[in-house]
């Protein structure tokens, strides 16, 4: 019996169903050396048989689509292997194979080592039995060894590949999930407010068109400049929204209550945040004030900002209006949301009005800005 089979060597890859695994095809030319060397035609015709077979079980093998298959068309390989070998020992090129399939299809590292240590014991005792070449039993167990055992690893790296790009692709859609939860908040709490001012000087203008149509003009420019406001608010929020500082929000605050007709109480230092805090911050001012001119009724609304002796900053809005009973809408709750991503804590109380209390963990000492001013 020939040797030159027993060069079957390498990392065979061929765990994946891709083309490249029809590369290793070519180490099967190892098979037909015996019909090349001994020129008998019969042992052409079976080695033709067998390796017909050979390769149907091959393109199947790539062709799989699942786990249980491909560990079924490697049993049918082995035994291809123990059936043709008494006939050529070109045979031995199956159990190489059959030995670089299994880490593909088998995951435990035992397993696979017991597999291995099995089938090359198949493989001994039938050369034993049938008197083959002792060194190229030796070499082609060596081989199905080294090569068992290199493939295991690459399969091993290949399923923590996949792995990793299963957990970016579910990272990818979260993240697609939170952006547009994240645009569904900011847009309610932008546009929101900016509508409800809208509204209240379109209801204005309105109201002194007849009597004082100098001053309807005003309300209606006011109007367009905030509705261009808003078209600018609402490419910020699909961008991702920036505040442009809690001061600037506390006159716009100022500016909408004032024209609902509620006096402004503020009278403590605003704190210094950082940028995300601030964001978080500007827009529960947002919310809140909205909320105080659509549903209140009020009268008066008080904003306080405080720093706590557990570390926490602290802003509380007060009205003194008439809700009705308190519904967590998408407003509140993207308010809420976008508290507890930074590790705040949120809590509403009503009887008699609205007390809305915020605590946003301090990430840096505290230093204080200019004092709100009482309207």
């Amino acid at each position: 019996m020939s040797d030159k089979p027993h060069r079957l060597t390498g990392s065979l890859d061929v765990g994946n169903q891709s083309n490249s695994g029809y590369i290793w095809l070519a180490y099967s030319i190892f098979f037909l050396i015996d019909p090349i060397m001994s020129h008998s035609r019969r042992l052409w015709i079976e080695s033709g048989v067998i390796y017909a077979i050979f390769l149907v079980t091959y393109v199947s093998y790539m062709k799989a689509r699942t786990i249980s298959q491909r560990r079924a068309l490697l049993l049918a390989l082995y035994i291809l292997g123990v059936a043709s070998f008494p006939i050529t020992s070109g045979a031995s090129s199956f159990f190489i194979y059959s030995a670089a399939f299994l880490p593909f299809v088998v995951a435990s590292l035992p397993a696979v080592a017991a597999i291995v240590i099995a089938q090359t014991l198949g493989l001994l005792i039938e050369g034993w039995l049938l008197h083959a070449n002792p060194i190229g039993l030796a070499v082609t167990a060596f081989i199905m060894a080294i090569v068992g055992a290199s493939n295991f690893f690459i399969a091993r790296q290949k399923r923590a590949d996949r792995k990793l790009r299963m957990a970016q692709e579910e990272i990818e859609q979260l993240a697609a999930v939170a952006e547009r939860e994240r645009i569904a908040r900011d847009l309610h709490d932008v546009l929101g407010h900016t509508l409800s001012v809208i509204v209240l000087k379109s209801e204005l203008a309105g109201r002194l068109i007849e009597r004082d149509p100098q001053r309807a003009a005003l309300e209606m420019a006011e109007v367009e400049k905030t509705a261009r406001t808003a078209l600018s608010e609402v490419r910020q929020a699909i961008g991702g929204y920036r505040s442009q500082g809690l001061p600037a929000e506390m006159e716009l605050a100022r500016s909408t209550l004032q024209a609902a007709g509620v006096t402004l109480a503020c009278e403590t230092p605003l704190p210094h945040l950082h940028a995300t805090e601030e964001t978080v911050i500007c827009l529960a001012v947002r919310e809140a004030v909205t909320n105080i001119v659509r549903h209140a009724q009020a009268t008066h609304c008080r904003i306080g900002f405080d720093t706590s002796g557990d570390g926490y900053h602290s802003l509380l809005i007060t009205d003194d209006g008439a809700h009705p009973k308190l519904h967590e809408g998408n407003g509140l709750r993207g308010m809420r949301e976008r508290v507890q991503s930074l590790g705040g804590r949120l809590s509403i109380t009503t009887d008699p009005g609205v007390t809305l209390l915020i605590e946003l963990p301090q990430t840096a000492s505290p230093q204080l800005k200019a004092p709100c001013v009482a309207v």
